[in-house]
């Protein structure tokens, strides 16, 4: 078996794994699954696959779960390094395609900075999709197993639910965060932001990934909460958005068009052996 190349990288501690198409061809889902382990693989949020196409690069992302990402925020601006690194880009803006659409990114003259234009917010369930009949869900009375809890629904071409709360409390991410993941309003599940207003140029979030679990950073969850509290009227058009990873910067252009720019920077490039997947693990 040729040697898996992978290389391994962190947008504020959300980590991902890179590699090629013809690499990820190779490997089944239980494989993924192993990979992005913490104790039986090398351990990641996710697994970004490149197409390796020279003019439209297109990225798929892949969850720890098995299951696949539209868009991730973090993994754009990781996706954007990798591809800086390997000489693929330079400085000038590029158009990455994502099954959430096209985004275009700019690695910035210190290459660890990267700006990723995440496109336009938006607010109708139908597109994330949500099971409402209605043109948007914001303050909606969403009833869980013991309580009801505000929310607002946004999609970045991928989809959130935001729930404003007066103090972030991780151990309320972590109770609340699996059963809105899987609420029965989301057939294809949500991504889930937990949001305390600081000021109006500045957020706190906890995030709850779907099919990652807790998060301690997340590009597109930071623009969602940005985007629902722009919307809200809570904050103005340039946010700082700060999660237990650290800070992201959001700002917002023209009919709720959204851009982001945060740090990036490489762990490892690593070769796997094939005995790691000898070893059957139960995803947690």
């Amino acid at each position: 078996m040729t040697p898996l190349l992978l290389h391994k990288y962190h947008g504020l501690g959300n980590d991902y794994l890179v590699c090629h198409r013809d690499i990820a061809d190779r490997l089944t889902n239980e494989q993924i699954q192993i990979l992005c382990h913490r104790h039986y693989g090398i351990g990641s949020d996710g697994l970004l696959i490149d197409s390796g196409d020279q003019i439209h690069p297109t990225l798929r992302i892949i969850n720890p779960d098995g299951s696949e990402a539209e868009k991730s925020g973090n993994g754009l601006r990781i996706y954007a390094r990798y591809l800086f690194d390997i000489g693929r880009v330079g400085h000038q803006p590029f158009l990455v395609h994502t099954a959430g659409g096209d985004v275009r990114c700019t690695v910035h003259n210190d290459p660890h900075q990267i700006t990723v234009e995440m496109g336009q917010a938006n607010f109708n369930p139908t597109a994330l999709p949500a099971l409402l009949d209605q043109p948007e869900a914001l303050n909606y009375p969403l009833k869980l197993k013991d309580e009801t809890l505000s929310v607002s629904l946004v999609s970045m071409g991928n989809p959130h639910c935001v729930v404003p709360v007066d103090k972030l409390d991780l151990a309320q991410v972590h109770r609340l965060g699996p059963q809105i993941e899987n609420h029965p309003l989301f057939p294809r599940r949500t991504n889930v932001q937990f949001v305390e207003v600081v000021d109006r140029g500045t957020l706190r979030i906890g995030i709850w990934e779907r099919g990652a679990g807790f998060t301690t950073a997340s590009g597109s969850s930071s623009c969602a909460a940005a985007s629902v509290m722009r919307k809200l009227g809570r904050v103005d058009d340039r946010v700082n958005v700060n999660m237990p990873g650290g800070q992201l910067q959001i700002s917002f252009g023209h009919d709720f068009h959204v851009s982001m720019c945060g740090p990036v920077h490489k762990i490892a490039s690593l070769t796997v052996d094939e005995d790691c997947f000898n070893a059957s693990v139960t995803q947690k």
